[in-house]
């Protein structure tokens, strides 16, 4: 019988930096849902503040891992979402940084370095307003919260259908017609 490949989903982020608590907000929405809509099996929420070899041990040996973090972009719109898709290319280089000291984009290349990606690792990076001390979002960034954590739960949906697709796993519940994204 195959085995089901686990699927991470991390926020990344700190809830007591306004916007940069973006990541940690859309998995507390995905918990809230999961309560009434139960996530497939082999799938769990995280929060992360970031730290590369943290984010190295959650996504290590995933199927799928989703990251949601916080964006700086230059010139700066707030609540635009910008989706990566990582699989054997490189990370693309775009106007928007994560908002840590060590972004990303480091934990990603030291991950591919050390054999340690995921074998799809899809980044949500939303810009935010307000990365000042203390909580709640900006408006803009408040308004993707619901929106993203759908995003997700259909980034799992499509993944779970393609491993069906393909043979891997048990697929779980496919989606019909369900594209494969980029």
């Amino acid at each position: 019988m195959p085995v089901t490949p686990r699927i991470v989903i991390v926020g990344v982020g700190n809830s007591f930096r306004h916007d940069d608590g973006v990541g940690w907000a859309v998995v507390d929405r995905l918990a809230e849902r999961a309560a009434g809509r139960p996530l497939p099996p082999g799938t769990t929420l995280e929060t992360c503040d970031g730290e590369p070899a943290r984010l190295l041990g959650l996504w290590e040996d995933a199927g799928l891992a989703v990251v949601l973090d916080a964006a700086h972009a230059h010139p700066p719109c707030p609540g635009r979402v910008h989706r990566l898709v990582l699989d054997a290319a490189r990370l693309p280089r775009t106007g928007s940084t994560s908002s840590h000291g060590l972004g990303l984009g480091e934990a990603v290349e030291l991950s591919r370095t050390l054999d340690r990606l995921p074998d799809r690792l899809v980044v949500y990076a939303v810009e935010g307003a307000d990365q000042s001390l203390g909580t709640g979002l900006s408006a803009p960034v408040a308004a993707r919260v619901d929106e993203l954590a759908r995003s997700v739960e259909e980034e799992i949906l499509r993944y779970r259908a393609r491993e069906a697709r393909d043979g891997r796993g048990d697929g779980g519940e496919g989606v019909p017609g369900a594209e494969d994204g980029p």
